[in-house]
């Protein structure tokens, strides 16, 4: 028989019921098993360490829970967290049992969950308990049980937790609401050799977790931070803190506030635990509390999961550090870093005295933690690297000789000299050094200027004939060093014939009267003639007279063959500039006698014809642009423009060829593509050596029809301009001059009316550089169309004028020939 409304047999429903009652039972049982085990080993850690009796413990902890305001497993979280490291009879957190009639209540100078936050902390001095908070608050109403109402206890929650990760997840769960609101846990725990492994994570995803699995102990991590200083570090301006820190996030920007706190054990930090938020706001008093309470139960917590503290980094580092605080000089303590094969990676600074400072600024304590490539980069492979390796090996203490160590501080490289020692001590090192007087940096310095410089000093003594060089002196001279150096008299000697009369000149003013010298000369030496300078001077004595010489002596060689090989270059620009303003003249000449512009408009066939034509800026160049504008026997009219690839005298000549050429053949009955066809003939099978390409538009007007026939080479098309509109005419078929054997021309037709405006013109007209040639034809039109087809129509050549005014630049390129064809308009009656 089947339930009616449901349609299950009743015995399995009844079955159901039983398993979830068992499954909730077992649940029940199996987290009152892991608290029981909570409080029997915090029971067993407070009777181990204070010798007292189970039941002494037992009510230890509930007194001591009471007056916390805690519960009795966060209480025993407490105990197992703090008790790392503690003399038997003290356990942190706990006091020892009191004595007949002593008062219940905390005790003054309680545990310090963070060091150095105390105004984070609970007034009591304790971290306080999450029990103490609420979401809108650090501190709420307590029921009759002092307990707060309304919040599930993490303590209790912490003791079902079996691994570190599963710790994070709890947190993230307990720490999503009000007041933190995280977004994602992550808990690193600090490893021997300074670096950071992640032990447990919730809400950064695994790629993430990936990523940040090892963090190395290097500087701007805000967790190792935490490690080296005991106290939280609040993440609440994104932008500050990218600057500072490595944020952790892909983009950081997902998280932009975020808080990492120290969980403590036996006051070592043993875990940083970090809150990342998506929340962008600073973390209100409630929130920080409710950060700090976590941490703090979240200690005994890792170290049921096994996570505790590092081993101690060196035997000695406490005792070695104090010694090492009364030093007037510098010394740290290293302890090798190795790798998987045993060998010595790099070195951990386990002590320093208050004397040693890196390049990054840091001195003393502030060093320890670190490494020493971290410290001091360029010491990998040095020979105190050698050294330290030498004396971990054989145990005989290493003194090396004075060595450079390089550093770049600010960007700037720097050298100092120092000598290093290193004795061991166990399995590490104890490592001292001393920076040598800074004369014998000086001196390097001086011999790197003078060597860079490539000068010398001098110093020539007249009173007792002593003479005393730098080794570059030598060099620049090129005289072997065993000969010694030479007297001011003897000086002369080494120049060039006929350098010496002024050389010994101003050697002689400056002997007679101290007159300063700063004289260029000559000499020869196996490489070659070198070109040198002195610059000296005279010092006297009471009576005005010279008693020594001081000064240097330069090479510079290479300086005054720069300056001739300058020289012949400006010579040869110079030369070459008058040669082509030259040939610019010659052709500037033969240009205008070739292609004479008329000082007025011209009436060919009934049309006005105004013609324009004007020179690029270039001084040097002239241009192959040219036109023809006359009236033919027949009464027709041949007008062409045209544009001669190049400059100068070859595209004058090569302009006066098509020019005068094109006219003949029109003249003599050529057709329009006939003549371009012989023009392209003509222009690849000039024998002169010089071939060049053109283009051209050759037309010819039929005035009793009104009508252009016209072809073109590759040239830009007229644009006419009719009743206030401008048109480009569309092209016949034609390929420029001279590029091909075998092109091809069309011919197309276009029948003026009264009033238009038929415009011929060179690509000068149209093309910028860096543009587009359909911005410039559309420049051209629109121009066109407002000053000969708009309010400049019918002024003639001064709308020309205007037109050319609005579209050449300042710059003009290009040469520009321009033909403006009208037919004017009958007069009104």
């Amino acid at each position: 028989m089947q339930d009616e409304e449901s349609g299950v047999v009743p015995d399995v429903v009844a079955l159901a019921k039983v398993v979830a009652r068992l499954r909730a039972d077992n649940e029940r049982l199996e987290h009152l098993a892991a608290t029981t085990a909570v409080v029997e080993r915090a029971k067993g850690m407070l009777m181990a360490r204070s010798g007292c009796s189970a039941a002494d413990a037992h009510e230890e902890l509930m007194r001591r829970a009471h007056a916390q305001g805690r519960t009795l497993v966060e209480e025993c979280w407490t105990v197992l967290g703090e008790a790392a490291g503690q003399a038997p009879g003290h356990t942190p957190g706990v006091p020892a049992p009191r004595a007949a009639g002593e008062p219940a209540g905390p005790r003054p100078g309680g545990p310090v969950g963070e060091a150095g936050r105390t105004a984070d902390r609970a007034p009591d001095g304790g971290a306080g308990s999450l029990a103490d908070r609420s979401a809108d608050g650090p501190a709420t109403s307590r029921t009759g049980n002092g307990r707060t109402a309304g919040r599930g206890e993490l303590g209790e929650t912490l003791a079902g937790v079996g691994s570190s990760q599963e710790l994070a997840g709890v947190l993230l769960d307990h720490l999503a609401g009000p007041p933190v609101h995280a977004a994602a846990v992550m808990i690193f725990s600090p490893t021997a050799d300074g670096a950071l492994e992640l032990a447990g994570h919730a809400g950064a995803g695994a790629a993430l977790a990936g990523q940040w699995r090892h963090v190395p102990p290097v500087s701007g991590i805000a967790a190792q931070d935490v490690v080296r200083t005991g106290e939280a570090v609040w993440l609440e301006d994104l932008e500050a803190d990218s600057r500072r820190y490595h944020l952790v996030g892909d983009p950081p920007q997902q998280w932009p506030t975020r808080a990492w706190l120290p969980v403590l054990s036996g006051g070592t930090v043993i875990a940083v635990l970090g809150v990342m938020r998506a929340l962008d706001a600073p973390f209100a008093p409630p929130a920080r509390d409710m950060l700090h309470a976590a941490a703090h139960l979240c200690a005994g917590s890792l170290r049921v999961c096994g996570v505790t503290a590092p081993r101690p980094v060196h035997p000695d580092a406490e005792r070695v550090q104090r010694v090492f605080d009364t030093l007037p000089g510098p010394a740290v303590l290293l302890t090798p870093l190795r790798s998987p094969a045993g060998e010595v990676e790099d070195f951990r600074i386990d002590a320093a005295a208050p004397h040693s400072v890196d390049v990054a600024g840091r001195r003393g304590r502030r060093m320890v933690g670190l490494r020493v490539l971290e410290c001091y980069p360029t010491m990998a492979g040095a020979p105190p690297w050698r050294g330290y390796l030498e004396t971990l090996a054989t145990g005989r203490p290493y003194e090396g000789l004075p060595f450079s160590y390089e550093e770049v501080t600010d960007g700037v490289r720097q050298v100092s000299s120092y000598s290093v020692r290193a004795a061991r001590l166990g399995d590490g090192l104890v490592v001292t050094w001393t920076g040598h007087d800074s004369a014998d940096r000086r001196q390097q310095l001086l011999a790197d200027l003078q060597r860079l410089g490539n000068l010398g000093w001098t110093d020539w003594n007249l009173a007792t004939g002593a003479i005393t060089w730098s080794p570059q002196v030598h060099a620049i001279l090129d005289r072997d060093p065993q000969r010694g150096p030479v007297s001011l008299e003897e000086l002369p000697g080494l120049l060039l014939p006929e350098e010496v009369p002024a050389f010994a000149t101003v050697i002689q003013g400056l002997l007679d009267k101290g007159t300063p010298v700063d004289h260029p000369f000559r000499i020869t030496t196996s490489k070659g003639v070198r070109h040198l300078r002195i610059v000296a001077e005279a010092v006297t004595d009471a009576g005005g007279t010279p008693v020594e010489v001081r000064g240097f002596v330069q090479d510079v060689t290479a300086q005054r063959r720069a300056e001739l090989a300058l020289l012949e270059t400006q010579q040869a620009v110079l030369a070459q500039r008058n040669v082509l303003q030259a040939e610019r003249t010659v052709a500037a000449r033969l240009q205008h006698a070739l292609l004479p512009l008329p000082g007025r408009s011209l009436s060919l066939g009934g049309l006005r014809v105004d013609v324009t034509y004007l020179p690029s800026h270039d001084d040097l160049n002239v241009g192959g642009d040219w036109y023809s504008a006359l009236e033919m026997p027949d009464g027709s009219v041949l007008f062409a423009v045209g544009d001669v690839a190049g400059h100068g005298i070859d595209a004058v000549a090569t302009m006066a060829q098509l020019r005068f050429t094109a006219k003949g053949m029109v003249i003599t009955g050529s057709s329009l593509t006939g003549a371009l066809h012989r023009l392209n003939t003509l222009l690849l099978h000039t024998h002169d050596g010089h071939h060049t390409t053109a283009t051209m538009v050759l037309g010819r007007y039929d005035p009793v029809g009104r009508c252009l026939t016209w072809a073109q080479a590759g040239h830009p098309p007229p644009l006419l301009v009719r009743q206030g509109k401008a048109e480009f005419l569309t092209p016949p078929e034609g390929m420029l001059l001279g590029a091909t054997a075998r092109p091809t021309y069309g011919e197309a037709e276009c029948r003026l009316e009264p009033g238009d405006h038929l415009l011929l013109y060179t690509d000068g007209l149209v093309e910028r550089p860096r543009e587009h040639l359909d911005e410039g034809f559309g420049r051209f039109a629109e121009a066109a169309r407002r000053e000969l087809g708009g309010e400049g129509a019918g002024k003639g050549c001064s709308s020309i004028e205007a037109l050319l005014a609005r579209l050449l630049p300042g710059e003009q390129r290009d040469d520009v020939c321009l033909l403006d064809v009208h037919l004017p308009s009958p007069p009104a009656s």
